[in-house]
Protein backbone atom coordinates (compact mmCIF):
# COMPACT_ATOMS: atom_id res chain seq x y z
CA UNK A 1 0.00 0.00 0.00
CA UNK A 2 1.23 3.61 -0.84
CA UNK A 3 2.74 5.60 2.31
CA UNK A 4 0.17 8.45 1.69
CA UNK A 5 -3.19 5.98 1.82
CA UNK A 6 -1.81 4.24 5.19
CA UNK A 7 -1.11 7.68 6.39
CA UNK A 8 -4.71 8.80 5.15
CA UNK A 9 -5.58 5.55 7.19
CA UNK A 10 -4.21 5.89 10.45
CA UNK A 11 -5.48 9.20 10.73
CA UNK A 12 -8.60 8.33 10.06
CA UNK A 13 -8.81 5.35 12.36
CA UNK A 14 -7.74 7.81 15.01
CA UNK A 15 -10.28 10.47 14.04
CA UNK A 16 -12.87 7.53 14.22
CA UNK A 17 -11.34 6.46 17.44
CA UNK A 18 -12.04 9.92 19.29
CA UNK A 19 -15.61 10.00 17.48
CA UNK A 20 -16.21 6.88 19.30
CA UNK A 21 -14.73 6.64 22.70
CA UNK A 22 -16.01 10.22 23.63
CA UNK A 23 -18.89 8.86 25.55
CA UNK A 24 -16.31 7.41 27.63
CA UNK A 25 -16.02 11.29 29.02
CA UNK A 26 -20.17 11.33 28.85
CA UNK A 27 -21.23 13.59 31.48
CA UNK A 28 -19.72 11.37 34.12
CA UNK A 29 -22.05 13.01 36.63
CA UNK A 30 -25.31 12.60 34.24
CA UNK A 31 -24.79 8.54 35.38
CA UNK A 32 -25.38 10.00 39.14
CA UNK A 33 -28.29 11.47 38.27
CA UNK A 34 -31.68 10.06 39.19
CA UNK A 35 -33.58 8.54 35.63
CA UNK A 36 -37.58 10.30 35.37
CA UNK A 37 -39.67 8.42 32.66
CA UNK A 38 -42.43 10.35 31.08
CA UNK A 39 -44.85 8.84 28.85
CA UNK A 40 -48.34 9.10 27.55
CA UNK A 41 -49.12 5.35 29.58
CA UNK A 42 -47.30 3.03 31.45
CA UNK A 43 -47.66 -0.73 32.88
CA UNK A 44 -46.34 -2.84 35.24
CA UNK A 45 -45.63 -6.50 36.34
CA UNK A 46 -44.53 -6.21 39.52
CA UNK A 47 -44.28 -9.93 39.96
CA UNK A 48 -41.90 -10.33 37.11
CA UNK A 49 -39.64 -6.75 36.94
CA UNK A 50 -41.20 -5.00 33.92
CA UNK A 51 -42.12 -1.26 33.61
CA UNK A 52 -43.52 -0.68 30.00
CA UNK A 53 -43.77 3.24 29.23
CA UNK A 54 -45.70 3.59 26.05
CA UNK A 55 -46.73 6.76 23.69
CA UNK A 56 -44.46 9.79 24.20
CA UNK A 57 -41.65 7.98 26.14
CA UNK A 58 -38.46 10.52 27.35
CA UNK A 59 -36.32 9.71 29.62
CA UNK A 60 -33.74 11.72 31.25
CA UNK A 61 -30.76 11.23 33.21
CA UNK A 62 -28.71 14.26 33.75
CA UNK A 63 -27.65 15.68 29.82
CA UNK A 64 -28.83 12.39 28.60
CA UNK A 65 -32.16 11.88 26.63
CA UNK A 66 -33.64 8.93 25.47
CA UNK A 67 -36.84 9.23 22.73
CA UNK A 68 -39.48 6.49 21.79
CA UNK A 69 -42.70 5.30 21.35
CA UNK A 70 -41.72 2.38 23.66
CA UNK A 71 -40.01 1.59 26.36
CA UNK A 72 -39.74 -1.55 28.57
CA UNK A 73 -37.29 -1.58 31.50
CA UNK A 74 -36.87 -5.10 32.55
CA UNK A 75 -35.33 -5.69 35.71
CA UNK A 76 -33.38 -8.53 36.92
CA UNK A 77 -34.82 -11.43 39.71
CA UNK A 78 -32.98 -10.07 43.51
CA UNK A 79 -31.32 -7.81 41.71
CA UNK A 80 -30.92 -3.86 40.83
CA UNK A 81 -29.72 -4.46 37.50
CA UNK A 82 -32.20 -2.81 34.70
CA UNK A 83 -32.36 -2.88 31.04
CA UNK A 84 -33.75 -0.54 29.05
CA UNK A 85 -35.32 -1.37 25.40
CA UNK A 86 -36.39 1.68 23.54
CA UNK A 87 -38.07 1.31 20.02
CA UNK A 88 -39.13 3.67 18.09
CA UNK A 89 -39.44 5.16 14.54
CA UNK A 90 -36.91 6.16 14.77
CA UNK A 91 -35.73 5.98 19.17
CA UNK A 92 -33.28 8.49 20.02
CA UNK A 93 -30.57 9.08 22.56
CA UNK A 94 -28.33 11.79 22.44
CA UNK A 95 -25.78 12.90 25.81
CA UNK A 96 -23.77 16.17 26.43
CA UNK A 97 -20.19 15.05 26.30
CA UNK A 98 -17.41 16.15 28.92
CA UNK A 99 -16.01 17.96 26.06
CA UNK A 100 -19.10 19.95 25.00
CA UNK A 101 -19.67 18.31 22.12
CA UNK A 102 -23.50 16.14 21.51
CA UNK A 103 -23.53 12.50 20.40
CA UNK A 104 -26.34 11.15 18.78
CA UNK A 105 -27.65 7.51 18.58
CA UNK A 106 -30.43 7.11 16.22
CA UNK A 107 -31.91 3.43 15.68
CA UNK A 108 -35.58 1.16 15.85
CA UNK A 109 -34.09 -0.01 18.72
CA UNK A 110 -31.75 1.18 21.69
CA UNK A 111 -31.00 -1.43 24.19
CA UNK A 112 -29.50 0.78 27.41
CA UNK A 113 -27.81 -1.62 29.93
CA UNK A 114 -26.45 0.81 32.61
CA UNK A 115 -24.81 -2.13 34.81
CA UNK A 116 -22.76 -3.58 31.98
CA UNK A 117 -21.65 -0.29 30.19
CA UNK A 118 -23.40 -1.03 27.44
CA UNK A 119 -25.58 0.24 24.83
CA UNK A 120 -26.83 -1.57 21.49
CA UNK A 121 -28.39 0.21 18.88
CA UNK A 122 -29.94 -2.22 16.04
CA UNK A 123 -31.92 -1.65 12.62
CA UNK A 124 -31.03 1.01 10.66
CA UNK A 125 -28.10 2.64 13.32
CA UNK A 126 -26.71 5.65 13.12
CA UNK A 127 -24.17 7.24 15.42
CA UNK A 128 -23.36 11.01 14.93
CA UNK A 129 -20.83 13.23 16.92
CA UNK A 130 -19.70 16.45 15.48
CA UNK A 131 -19.34 16.11 11.71
CA UNK A 132 -18.67 12.81 11.46
CA UNK A 133 -20.65 9.21 11.55
CA UNK A 134 -21.19 5.55 11.65
CA UNK A 135 -24.11 3.60 10.37
CA UNK A 136 -24.92 -0.13 9.81
CA UNK A 137 -27.76 -2.68 10.96
CA UNK A 138 -26.30 -2.74 14.51
CA UNK A 139 -23.68 -0.79 16.42
CA UNK A 140 -22.48 -1.57 20.24
CA UNK A 141 -20.56 0.33 22.44
CA UNK A 142 -19.07 -0.65 25.79
CA UNK A 143 -18.60 2.95 27.59
CA UNK A 144 -16.20 1.70 30.07
CA UNK A 145 -13.91 0.00 27.93
CA UNK A 146 -14.47 2.28 24.83
CA UNK A 147 -14.66 -1.11 22.11
CA UNK A 148 -17.04 -0.41 19.34
CA UNK A 149 -18.31 -2.59 16.88
CA UNK A 150 -20.56 -1.93 14.28
CA UNK A 151 -22.19 -4.44 11.56
CA UNK A 152 -24.39 -4.69 9.03
CA UNK A 153 -26.80 -7.56 7.33
CA UNK A 154 -25.20 -9.42 4.59
CA UNK A 155 -26.22 -7.16 1.92
CA UNK A 156 -24.99 -3.89 3.35
CA UNK A 157 -22.07 -2.63 4.66
CA UNK A 158 -20.75 -0.08 7.72
CA UNK A 159 -20.10 3.07 6.39
CA UNK A 160 -17.85 5.54 8.17
CA UNK A 161 -17.87 9.64 7.23
CA UNK A 162 -15.14 11.39 8.56
CA UNK A 163 -15.57 15.13 7.50
CA UNK A 164 -11.74 16.75 8.13
CA UNK A 165 -10.16 19.41 10.86
CA UNK A 166 -10.77 22.71 8.97
CA UNK A 167 -8.45 24.91 10.48
CA UNK A 168 -8.21 28.48 11.26
CA UNK A 169 -7.06 30.62 8.79
CA UNK A 170 -6.04 33.70 11.42
CA UNK A 171 -3.12 31.03 12.65
CA UNK A 172 -1.89 30.28 9.25
CA UNK A 173 -1.41 33.92 8.84
CA UNK A 174 0.53 34.45 11.83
Amino acid sequence: MSRPFMKNLAASLLLLTSVIAAPVNAAKADFEQRIKIDSDRQAADLKNKIASYLDNVKITQGSLVINADIVQVFGEKDSDVKVYLAKGNPATFEQLLDDGNMINLQADEIRYEPGKNMITISGHALLRQQDSQVSGSRITYNTLTEQLSAESDKNERVTTILEPEIKDKNKDQN
